[in-house]
């Protein structure tokens, strides 16, 4: 684990100097302390010099500022770096997510991914921003007051603390506002968890529409935000800690001055101060400190373990190490040749069995066939989600094994069955395929689609917010947002996965007239159960048990007695 930790640190060396420093500095000056209470005792008292001890008690002030000044200093750089180094794990775990393809996310549970990147990555921030510090400081702290211990000879005991009332003052004052920051940074990280989720829970679409950069760019902003304010929540600690020791050794070096006087006027024996006692307290409190950091270290290292273990997962689809450019411009013909298919969860089951399928640019082409027999599967390889164990697919003549996924993926536009609407404006959800899309361009879109209507009648118009999976939006808005987005990424493939399935007849003839236009300019396959969708395709395959059993136009293929026809008859039977 902390070979892990000092690779992150690494960027941050100045700052872990300085932190270092402050920390050697603060254990010197908490020692330093016990002695000047010696000095005070041995000489000051027993020589009667009111002058001198006011000297040495002046001295004792200076260096109870100076550990003030440098817990304060390893403090805040400690507890930045561990705010810091937590922010660059979220981020890079993050990022590697978005290269990790469905199938992983699929043999995994999504809770458990958010939890690695919150709950882990927060046992991480305690270590390094806090309990490392404690464990190095009360380490040195105990082999210093272990020293002085054997080296004193001073056996008296330490006058009752009685400025600890006054602690209560900056703790009231600093701690509702560090309360206050606590909150806003657990509401930050509550944040950061929605968007993960919200992401992987729709990784096809993320993925299918190349919007990684854009994602990264989005949530590297939010972990920003976060950091901010944890910072600001870490400079209130900090100055709240050093208010704390600075009343607290100011009230003992009072008590001091008050007491070495009471001594010198004989009210009080010498041996009612002592520095034996101060050593003894500081090396009791370091074995109870280490024995409490060593709990969070072992959280800790079981976190990293977890953290590393998503880091190392391999992706199954990678770019090929010189990847063949697409041809441009792009015509969007398709071809499987001889493909066969079977996802890992069911190794015995073909999803596809020598399959061979060439589309024309520009042919609109649909896929029939009951329940599992092989038509999202198509869509799947063709996004490059799988590769298959046998044979092959290309685009524009470019095998997919040889070209970058990035760029496949950036000639397809997806509409799937279920409309993916994200927890943003109108707008933003339109442009998701070409983030840089103007507001006349989304407009536009939005008019083809025939989505602009109801738009126009949302509070806030293109900039309502949607809500969690557009739960403001009926099933055909939802579907026509969705197309809007397709047209506007206007790519040569266009992919149609039961996109009036779950329609009403209006709805339904509202967002079929949409598609018919999206569907003229593009190559389009369509996946349909509703044979009245599929109706004007130019060809329907109709598949069943992964195999190609019937191909042809609508009327040839009710005209004879195959598969379709069947399908045909259950559906019309009117």
């Amino acid at each position: 684990m902390l070979r892990i930790l000092l690779q992150f640190l690494a960027p941050y060396r100045r700052r872990v100097l300085v932190a270092v420093v402050a920390l050697v500095l603060a254990a010197g000056a908490m020692l330093a302390v016990g002695q000047g209470l010696r000095a005070v005792i041995d000489k000051g008292f027993s020589a009667g010099d009111p002058a001198w001890l006011d000297r040495t008690l002046a001295t004792m002030g200076g260096l109870i500022l100076v550990l003030a000044a440098a817990t304060y200093l390893r403090f805040y750089n400690v507890s930045w770096l561990g705010e810091r180094v937590t922010a660059d794990i979220r981020r890079r775990v993050f990022d590697h997510l978005l290269c990790l393809p469905p199938a992983w996310f699929e043999a995994g549970r999504t809770g458990e991914v958010i939890s690695r990147l919150t709950a882990d990555t927060t046992q991480i921030e305690n270590v390094i921003g806090s309990s490392l510090s404690i464990a190095l400081r009360n380490a040195l702290l105990l082999v210093g007051g272990l020293v002085m211990l054997f080296t004193t000879s001073l056996k008296l005991s330490l006058l009752t603390v009685g400025g600890v009332p006054l602690v209560v003052v900056p703790i009231v004052l600093y701690g509702r506002r560090v309360r206050k920051l606590a909150r806003e940074s657990q509401d930050r990280i509550a944040e950061l968890g929605n968007r993960i989720d919200e992401t992987i829970h729709e990784i096809r679409i993320v993925q299918a529409y190349g919007h990684e950069d854009a994602d990264r760019s989005d949530f590297g902003r939010l972990v920003e935000a976060s950091f901010d304010t944890a910072r600001s929540r870490v400079a209130n600690r900090a100055r709240l800690v050093a208010a704390v020791m600075v009343l607290v050794f100011g009230a003992i070096a009072f008590i001091l001055w008050v007491g070495g006087h009471d001594v010198l006027a004989g009210t009080l024996t010498a041996g009612e101060l002592s520095a034996f006692v101060f050593y003894a307290a500081l090396v009791a409190g370091s074995v109870g400190a280490l024995s409490e950091v060593w709990g969070d270290l072992q959280r800790a290292a079981g976190a990293t373990e977890r953290l590393m273990e998503t880091l190392h997962a391999t992706p199954a689809i990678l770019a090929p190490a010189a990847p063949r450019a697409l041809p441009e411009p792009a015509r969007g013909a398709i071809a499987f040749e001889k493909v066969s298919f079977y996802y890992p969860s069911r190794p015995d089951t073909p999803a596809l069995a020598d399959f061979s399928l060439a589309i024309e640019p520009g042919e609109t082409v649909a896929l029939v066939g009951p329940s599992g027999s092989g038509k999202s599967t198509v869509f799947q390889l063709l996004l490059r989600f799988y590769d298959p164990q046998a044979g092959h697919l290309t685009l524009d003549g470019v095998k997919l094994t040889d070209a970058n996924p990035v760029d496949l993926r950036r000639r397809i536009a997806l509409v799937p069955q279920d409309a993916v609407i994200f927890a943003t404006s109108v707008l933003e959800n339109v442009r998701y395929a070409r983030p840089d899309a103007t507001l006349d361009e989304v407009h536009a879109a939005s008019v083809a689609a025939f989505a602009d209507e109801f738009i126009a009648g949302l509070p806030d118009g293109y900039a309502t917010d949607l809500g969690e999976r557009g739960v403001r939006l009926s099933g055909g808005q939802r579907q026509r947002i969705a197309i809007a987005r397709a047209i506007l990424a206007d790519r040569p493939i266009l992919l149609l996965d039961e996109a009036t399935s779950a329609l009403d007849a209006e709805s339904e003839r509202m967002v079929q007239t949409a598609l018919d236009g999206l569907m003229r300019r593009h190559t389009t396959l369509v996946i349909a159960h509703r044979l009245a969708t599929v109706q004007k395709a130019d060809r329907i395959i109709v598949l069943d048990a992964g195999r190609i059993v019937q191909q042809g136009r609508h009327a040839e293929l009710v005209a004879g007695d195959g598969l379709y026809a069947r399908l045909a008859r259950l559906q019309f039977v009117a």
